[in-house]
């Protein structure tokens, strides 16, 4: 990786963007993640808190961190929750840190709430973060394990295209 003339490097994204991953955190919940271009995303979320729940077009911030296969996306979404995620792509991990206001992670939580295809509902997701509460957010951190990945081009609406379950069986279980 080589600096700009203002010190940041140079972002060489090819090596992610385009790519599909399944991945699995130490705690069992599962995510399907797809790198749409430099500025957008798609998931699917198949185990957790809010298993059931997918979007696409999600805006992200998308840098590379290294040369050797280390990336990040951010991104804040109409819920109220933030996100971070850290691919090592040759080690085949992650590193995801969400942050869930309270109304979805806390203790008078409602995650069942979020979980839809986020595209279509947009207004009524406003409306959650609005109504709140969000503060205190609950932190979750973890790692996992990238059990998935393949190129499937950039900006495939076929990737990321129906509910978690809707998908054939096993789809979630396929590893390379």
């Amino acid at each position: 990786m080589t600096a700009t003339t203002t010190g940041e490097p140079i972002q060489e994204l090819d090596e992610i963007v385009g790519t599909h991953f399944i991945y699995t955190y130490a705690t069992g919940w599962q995510y399907e993640w797809y790198a749409r271009n430099e500025k957008e995303c798609d998931y699917r979320i198949h185990h957790g808190l809010v298993g059931g729940r997918w979007v696409t077009h999600q805006p992200i911030e998308l840098v590379q961190l290294s040369a050797d296969g280390q990336f990040k996306a951010d991104w804040h979404e109409p819920t109220g929750t933030c996100v971070s995620l850290f691919f090592d792509l040759p080690r085949r991990r992650l590193h995801g840190t969400i942050f869930f206001p309270q109304w979805i992670g806390g203790q008078n939580q409602h995650p069942e709430k979020t979980i839809c295809y986020q595209n279509d509902f947009l207004e009524d997701m406003h409306r959650f973060r609005d109504e709140g509460p969000a503060y205190p957010y609950v932190i979750v951190s973890g790692f996992a394990t990238i059990t998935y990945m393949e190129n499937a081009g950039r900006d495939n609406d076929e990737v990321i295209s129906m509910a978690p379950g809707q998908l054939p069986d096993g789809y979630t279980d396929r590893t390379n």
